[in-house]
């Protein structure tokens, strides 16, 4: 086993350290253990704070798929560092670096990744982003990317199949689409390929029925919690594997796979509906309802990782005003501020208001400023009693 992967005591982000990372030629913070605020005006950086975060835990952005986007206007490089300390003062040193033309470098403790699969569920985290409308409004492959990325920060051998899959299913689209182009078909060749994507298929399919089945009530609690209880809310998985097995859907769908030269039946081909009301969500509900939905849903998967991978993960808000009314985000912060959460970062374009929010609540936090790229050195705080 690889040092890399040996468990970590829970653990909080210390210090964060950025060169030529979006907007911010250079940038050095130091976080409080529980609330940490960026306040300033759109366009100031705060959200990238956010997401240098998200890269830490995660290996990646939450917003650009393209790492090279990531890199400050003409610069040839950006890094990432991060301090992380457990409750028994050990420390854990976080590095990511990007240089243009060149493969991303992710290390722990100075020890560069072999695969950066390795790294996911180490340091959890939960993302809650005005861009996770794309998760209603979206095609599947959004809500699939949801499953996805709760189940593999607590469960391994779930990353490890899913891997596998979408490699064999790239091999299997290759291989139908030379049949296509020169007229031939070989059943035996492709029945091999059909083993392999049933085999890693099937414990993709079972972790993400347990999954939803575990998940949905935790959700619908949180949505009651913030809505008042005003509507009932739903999420179904939906999979044609719940109708047949996958060695079957596999034969029955190859005649269409045949024709368009590629797999068209499979679990990257699952999708969840949201509901509200008996209604589709995406039809039927308010901005302010579907908003309160995504909240919940994030909410529900930031307890859902801490109670199965026992790690307490750390929680990014976005935006927290953003479609909410002053009482839903007043309830927001009643669940995130008390037991069962640990550190939180939050961003917020006003610095009276998040100032306002805290001191009238009596939680300790810590403020930051953040001007065009760059960190105010007035550090605000409201220490603990």
């Amino acid at each position: 086993m690889q040092t890399n992967c040996l468990p970590l005591p829970e653990m909080f982000l210390q210090k964060l350290s950025l060169v030529n990372f979006k907007n911010f030629e250079e940038a050095e913070l130091a976080f409080s253990d529980k609330v940490n605020c960026f306040a300033g005006p759109n366009g100031s950086g705060k959200t990238n704070l956010l997401d240098a975060l998200h890269y830490l835990g995660l290996c990646k952005s939450y917003f650009n798929p393209l790492d090279s986007q990531n890199i400050r206007h003409d610069e040839g490089f950006f890094v990432i560092q991060g301090t992380f300390i457990a409750d028994d003062g050990a420390e854990e040193q976080v590095y990511c670096g990007m240089k243009r033309n060149q493969k991303k470098v992710f290390k722990r403790n100075q020890k560069e990744y072999e695969r950066l699969a390795d790294h996911i569920g180490l340091f959890p985290l939960v993302m809650v982003s005005p861009a996770d409308g794309v998760l209603i409004s979206g095609g599947s492959e959004e809500r699939r990317r949801f499953m996805d990325s709760v189940i593999a920060q607590y469960d391994k051998n779930y990353l490890d199949s899913l891997i596998a899959y979408n490699r064999v299913l790239s091999q299997r689209n290759a291989l139908l689409k030379q049949f296509g182009e020169n007229r031939n078909f070989d059943a035996a060749v492709l029945e091999v390929f059909d083993a392999q994507l049933a085999g890693k298929g099937k414990p993709v399919y079972e972790a993400r029925k347990a999954f939803i089945a575990a998940f949905t009530p935790i959700f619908a609690d949180y949505y009651r919690h913030l809505s008042g209880a005003a509507e009932e809310v739903a999420i179904t998985y939906q999979s044609k594997l719940h109708e047949t097995s996958f060695e079957d859907l596999l034969i029955r769908s190859l005649p269409k796979d045949r024709i368009m030269q590629h797999c068209t039946a499979g679990v990257h081909k699952d999708d969840l509906e949201f509901g509200i009301g008996g209604y589709a969500m995406k039809k039927a509900g308010s901005q302010g309802q579907q908003k309160t939905f995504l909240i919940a849903l994030r909410l529900a998967q930031f307890c859902f990782i801490r109670d199965t991978g026992k790690r307490m993960p750390v929680l990014l808000l976005d935006d927290i005003y953003d479609k909410l009314d002053e009482n839903r985000v007043k309830k927001l912060m009643d669940a995130v501020c008390g037991k069962g959460f640990g550190q939180i970062f939050i961003t917020d374009t006003g610095v009276g208001r998040i100032q306002e929010l805290f001191e009238n609540r009596g939680i300790p936090f810590r403020l930051f400023e953040i001007r065009s790229g760059k960190v105010n050195n007035q550090l605000k705080e409201l220490p603990s009693e």
